[in-house]
């Protein structure tokens, strides 16, 4: 809900000094990025944690005891789940990741082939080109190299991510127990002229997160629950996992959604290689799923979170992108939204004659008050 009055929204210079305070940023995160995206999930985390927090504490718990408890019983929740996933094994045997990766990727290549093949049989023009041919020689010469070449880079990109990526625990506990000390601490650095302006400025901006972030969550819970449901339907295997998988890749905008997209597809070509119809519905599938995510599910979760323009949107997060790359592309929406409140806050601020003449009142009475007892 938007809380500023028609006549009090702010102009084009605010907005511009917005968008650039923002476009700033992300190129100063894209700098330090191992600390960015572990405090982006650490956010995630401390929102995710924060309604059972408060819940102990109207139960009569400390503040510092149930940031506490609520910390150790999520480190236990992890713990056991990755004990799970560690330990855990069928009553028969399977292949490793490794063979389970290149038996999907096999399966993938498998269906372009046979899509491609069936194109040329339906357009003349693209059998006399030879594109079977063409896309065969490229996708050979991909797979021959891909595990040479990309595939350690990856494993070592990834090895080297865990360790910042643990940080996002630990930033979220603090996050917890010492955030309202935090607000308290930058309140008081604001002159009493501004201080109720301010207090506005620290909610707004603490609740422009906490809805932007709750509406993530569902919004990705929503997708996991569709996406599996229509991926059960069409026979697709482990589809719980699958929708899971890609509704938390599309996170990032466009470049998410596709690798989503292309894995689900590998996963159903590969589960029933000599019937193409299932890849094709698990495309329909996935493209219904998206359909309702940008036109019900998002205006209903993230959309009513963050009043932005849709144009400025749209622009911010191809801006988001080409400053900061795939990080700007998931950091760009929260990072506006949050910005935007600031700026715009600041805006009625600096631009209020009432607060300012306040302020120097103030002044003038601290330096009556200072120089009472001074004598020339």
């Amino acid at each position: 809900m938007n809380l500023m009055p028609a006549q009090q929204r702010s102009g084009p210079v605010v907005w511009s000094a917005i968008i650039g305070a923002t476009c700033l940023l992300l190129y100063l995160m894209q700098q330090v990025l191992w600390l960015a995206i572990p405090s982006l999930f650490a956010i995630i985390l401390y929102y995710i944690l924060l309604p059972p927090m408060q819940r102990l504490i109207r139960l009569g718990i400390g503040h510092n005891a149930a940031a506490l408890l609520v910390g150790a019983l999520f480190l236990l929740v992890v713990i056991a789940g990755t004990l799970t996933a560690v330990f855990w094994s069928p009553a028969t045997p399977t292949e490793s990741w490794q063979e389970l990766m290149v038996r999907y990727l096999n399966g993938g290549l498998a269906f372009v082939r046979a899509t491609v093949l069936s194109l040329e049989q339906h357009f003349p023009i693209l059998h006399d080109i030879k594109l079977s041919k063409m896309i065969n020689s490229r996708m050979t010469a991909f797979t021959e190299t891909f595990l040479q070449k990309h595939l350690t880079d990856i494993l070592v990109s990834i090895a080297g991510w865990l360790p910042s990526l643990m940080l996002a625990p630990f930033l979220a506990f603090f996050f917890l127990r010492d955030g309202l000390r935090f607000k308290k601490f930058l309140a008081r650095a604001v002159p009493n002229a501004f201080f109720e302006k301010t207090l506005y400025l620290l909610h707004e901006v603490d609740q422009t997160a906490h809805r932007y972030f709750q509406g993530l969550i569902k919004l990705t819970i929503l997708d996991t629950a569709v996406l599996a449901l229509g991926l059960w339907a069409i026979g697709v295997s482990s589809p719980l996992i699958l929708g899971l998988i890609a509704a938390l890749l599309a996170w990032v905008p466009y470049v998410g959604s596709i690798v989503g997209c292309v894995l689900v597809v590998m996963v159903a070509s590969t589960d029933a290689p000599a019937d193409p119809l299932v890849a094709y519905s698990a495309v329909g599938v996935f493209i219904c799923v998206r359909l309702l995510d940008d036109f019900v599910f998002m205006p209903l979760t993230v959309g009513r979170s963050l009043h932005i323009h849709p144009l400025i949107t749209v622009l911010m997060i191809f801006m988001g992108g080409s400053v900061a790359g795939v990080a700007g592309l998931m950091l760009v929406l929260p990072l506006l939204g949050v910005v935007m409140v600031v700026g715009e806050t600041l805006g009625r601020l600096i631009t209020n004659p009432r607060l300012r003449a306040r302020h120097r009142y103030a002044k003038t009475l601290r330096l009556r008050q200072a120089s009472a007892d001074l004598t020339l």
